[in-house]
């Protein structure tokens, strides 16, 4: 009887290995031929699921989001039963530092794909913009939350404060890929701008900061 084929984590199987190969080298010089030789598979299959490098990439990016999504749930869940507003913002922003080895993949073939959109309209009018937006939507609806419990001024403008939140988180995780900053040191600075925003609101077991921001 022939092996029944799980199309699905095929898929799955091939997107990993787009992103690992882009993660080493640059998402602008994976070619399919690339993606098939890290998979372990032919190139005839890798052409099957996707016809066209167009296709593997628009099924990456939806990957490497869902990645990220999981990874933020897992910090979440890590938080406790009821982690509040400020728990949660931080666990999106942490979960897109590149920390570790799954982190900084995920930060560099992001980045690559946001260069990459600049100039590919089907990335720029599909997925990508997607992604931004919707982490968008969720830390300025967080930010309400917390500002209807009155865990923030009353005066926070949620939508501003969302934008700057996660524009700094990008430009921090862009010092940790090229060495300039430390992710200790990212880690403080986020938590540096999330004491000012929330009330009274330092993390769990951290010492008491000084007010002025870190270096």
């Amino acid at each position: 009887m022939p092996k029944r084929v799980d199309h699905d984590v095929r898929r799955t199987e091939i997107a990993e290995a787009l992103v690992r190969v882009a993660g080493r080298r640059g998402l602008h010089a994976v070619g399919m031929r690339d993606v098939a030789a890290e998979a372990g598979v032919s190139l005839r299959l890798v052409q099957y699921y996707f016809q066209t490098k167009e296709k593997l990439l628009l099924y990456g990016l939806h990957h490497l989001a869902a990645g990220f999504g999981e990874r933020v749930a897992a910090r979440v869940r890590a938080a406790g039963d009821d982690p509040g507003p400020r728990a949660m913002i931080e666990a999106m922003l942490m979960a897109s530092l590149p920390t570790d080895e799954e982190s900084r993949t995920f930060h560099l073939v992001y980045t690559s794909y946001a260069v990459l959109a600049v100039t590919d309209e089907p990335l720029a009018a599909q997925p990508f913009i997607d992604g931004p937006n919707a982490a968008e939507e969720a830390v300025a609806g967080l930010l309400q939350k917390a500002k209807d419990a009155g865990l923030v001024g009353p005066d926070v403008d949620t939508r501003a404060e969302a934008i700057s939140l996660l524009a700094m988180s990008a430009g921090l995780g862009i010092s940790i890929l090229v060495g300039k900053r430390e992710p200790e040191s990212a880690d403080e600075v986020l938590g540096y701008h999330l004491d000012r925003l929330f009330r009274g609101g330092r993390r769990g077991g951290d010492p008491v900061r000084t007010g002025r921001a870190p270096a």
